[in-house]
Formats: structure tokens, sequence, C-alpha cells
């Protein structure tokens, strides 16, 4: 792309993302869907203007890694911790219901190949952790009880999914798994969570120390965000997704993080206060380029809008989709409201079922019609869950911070 154009369409980006997600805001839906639309207008669905470039999506990954760094910077680690177990419940039934239901559905029902039914299930399995935590902050209940449960669910989500998707690739292209290389990736994944934060924190009292020694302006954004950039590439680099690195470096740098082992490192409120201060603006910029980029890669023309499988399909599929997510929060010991909340946060699939889908395209193992059903389920389980959630905050107001 040339560099005219590269700017040229970039403007377009952040202008029709600001746009969109004011007239979303004015509308009282969140922000995110006006984000999410300006992407399907401005792309391969209706105008085809822009296309999903990998430099977009190079700027869209940074953009999901710096958002995750502001939840982890606003997490209470404490309270992440007490909800662990119900995390792990949603989590793990999240997880494999949506797979089972999935490929039931492709294997059985409509008798699709063994890998078909397995990529499909694969697809409808994933969570969008960026767009479920988008949607909270929207809404201003990213720092709810129901926010920690969720956050901590979509975490392990994100772990599970990004093995699953390895065992898939290996098995489309070598027809057999190898479970010990699928292993050795999850131990990998487990030790970098455990000690990245330690090491992040470590890292801060340094950059704390030369901001005050400092004699130039910007060191905290320069710092911070190389810091972010520097834990994103290791947690690539062991192979978990690059977006739990700028989760564990804002981890590592909230107010409430505490070393184990008795370990204790001075905390300065105001340095932190000036790291969310001078973060916000960057964060800002570059976060609406994500979710304008999941809409640019929903490309709605591929959908075969005459075909009765595909409407067959997708309809089973979105069914099996919302209700495989809302399953797991049964079996939790929270009331009605919480547990409608936590499962239909849980819904989006977003740029992970895509992620999943495209592979699946790329690979032969997803023809025309399937693919095309999978676009539709990710595309509605993507613009549904915020209107559910927004009317289910209206409905229930207070009752959601009462104890």
């Amino acid at each position: 792309m040339e560099s005219q154009s590269f700017l040229l369409q970039l403007l377009g980006i952040l202008v029709t993302a600001r746009i969109f997600g004011e007239v979303a805001a004015r509308l009282k839906a969140p922000a995110v869907i006006g984000e999410l639309l300006a992407g399907i207008v401005l792309g391969p669905s209706l105008l085809g203007w822009i296309e999903p470039t990998q430099t977009f999506r190079l700027l869209a990954e940074i953009g999901i890694i710096l958002l995750l760094f502001e939840v982890g910077l606003e997490t209470d680690v404490r309270q992440l911790a007490r909800a662990g177990l119900k995390s792990a419940v949603i989590a793990l039934s999240g997880f494999v219901l949506p797979f089972i239901f999935g490929f039931a559905i492709g294997r059985w029902i409509f008798g699709l190949d063994m890998i078909v039914a397995l990529f499909i299930g694969g697809t409808i399995t994933a969570t969008s952790i960026g767009i479920t935590l988008r949607i909270l902050a929207d809404l201003n209940r990213q720092h709810g009880h129901e926010a920690q449960i969720v956050l901590g669910a979509a975490v392990i989500d994100d772990v599970l999914g990004i093995l699953l998707l390895a065992i898939l690739y290996e098995f489309s292209v070598s027809g057999k798994i190898d479970l010990a290389e699928s292993g050795k990736v999850f131990l990998f994944v487990l030790t970098f969570f455990v000690l990245a934060p330690i090491v992040a924190k470590l890292i801060s009292v340094a950059i704390q120390r030369f901001h005050r020694i400092s004699e130039t302006t910007g060191v905290i954004p320069t710092a911070i965000v190389s810091l972010v950039l520097f834990f994103a590439w290791l947690a690539h680099f062991i192979g978990a997704p690059e977006l739990l690195g700028g989760f564990a470096a804002g981890l590592a740098l909230s107010r409430r993080f505490f070393l184990p082992f008795g370990l204790a490192l001075s905390h300065d409120p105001k340095f932190i206060k000036r790291i969310e201060v001078q973060m916000s603006p960057i964060i800002n910029l570059f976060t609406p380029i994500f979710f304008v980029m999941v809409g640019l890669s929903l490309n709605l023309r591929q959908v075969n809008w005459d075909s009765y499988f595909v409407y067959a399909l997708a309809g089973c599929l979105l069914l099996a989709a919302f209700a495989s997510k809302m399953a797991g929060v049964i079996l939790l010991h929270e009331r009605a409201h919480s547990r409608w909340v936590i499962g239909m946060a849980m819904v989006p699939r977003g740029e992970v079922g895509l992620i999943f889908a495209e592979l699946g395209r790329t690979s032969g193992i997803l023809l025309d019609d399937v693919y095309a059903s999978m676009i539709i389920v990710i595309a509605l389980t993507t613009l549904l869950p915020p209107f559910v959630l927004k009317a289910l905050y209206v409905r229930y107001g207070t009752q959601f911070d009462e104890p």
C-alpha cells in the first residue's frame, strides 16, 4: 500500500469510528457497536473502501494489547483470585459445551466431515475477551463483581482457545495430534502468566526511578508502551496470546497487585495515576482500530443469502452458541440477573471466532456455504450481546451492587 493511501484509510478508520461510536452512545447503545458497524460500512461488506490489510491488523493488535493493559491496570488481583473457582467453571463449561454442540451439529445433523465439524466446534467455542471487556467498560461496569468473574473466565478461555487452535491446525496439516507438544505449550503459558507480572513489577520500579531523574518529557508513556509491547512479544514467543502479555503488564502495575512469598515493593499512587492519565490518550487512539478491524473482517458479501443450507446451519449454530455459553452459569451460586450477565458477556465471538473460521477457509476445510454460516454466527454473536447486557443493567440497576 502506498503511503498516501494508507494515511487516507487510517484517517477514515479513526474518524468513522469516532462518529459511529458517538452516534451509538447517543442512541444509548455501547460505543463498541458503532465502531463494529463502522468497519462493516467501510469494509467489503458494504462500501468496500478499506481492506483489512496486514498493516491495519498490526495496528489493531496493538490496540487490543493496550486495552488489556488498561484492564489489567484497573484489576483488583484479590477480587480476581476470589472469583477464581467461578471463573474456572464458566471458562471450562463455556469451552467444552460449545465445542461439543458445534461438532455434533456439523457432524450428526448436517453430515459434514469430521475435520469440518471440529473447526465448526472450535469457531463457536471462542470468546472475544476484547469485545467483552469493552462492552462492560462502555456500560461502566468493568469493576463490578460480574466483570471480575468474566475477566478470569475470559483469560482462561483465551489460553484454552489458543491451544485448541494449535491442535486443530496441526490436525488439519498432519492428520494427527501431538499431545506432548500441546502440553508443552500449556506449561509455557502457565509459567509466563505466573512469572510475568512479578518481572513487570520489578521493571516498573526502574521506570519509576528513571522518571524521577529524567529531564525530558514523555518518559512514562514511552517506557510503559515499551514494557507492554515487550511482554506481548514474550507471550507470543512462548506460545500464549499476545494480549495476555499486555494484561500481565497492567496487572503488575495495578495499585492492588501484591508479590508472593512476602516480597514487597513500595507503591506510589501518584505514579500509578500518572500512568493512567498519560496512557489513556494512546489507548483511546488505538483501541477503536481493533473494533473497526473486526467489522472490516466480516465480509457479508461472501454469504450466499439464497441458500437454505446456510440459514439452517447458521440458525442451529447460533442457538448452540448462545445456549452453550449460558449453560455453565446455572452452576454458579449467583443471583439470576448476575448469571444472565456473566453468561451473555461470554457470548461474543468477534475476532477470535474469525481467526478459527479464516484458518478453516484458507486451509480448504470450510467451503463457501459453511464459511458463510460461520460469518453469520460470528456477526450476530458479536453484535447482539451488547444490547442484551445494556437491557439487563438498565432493568436491574443497583441490584448488581447489592451484596
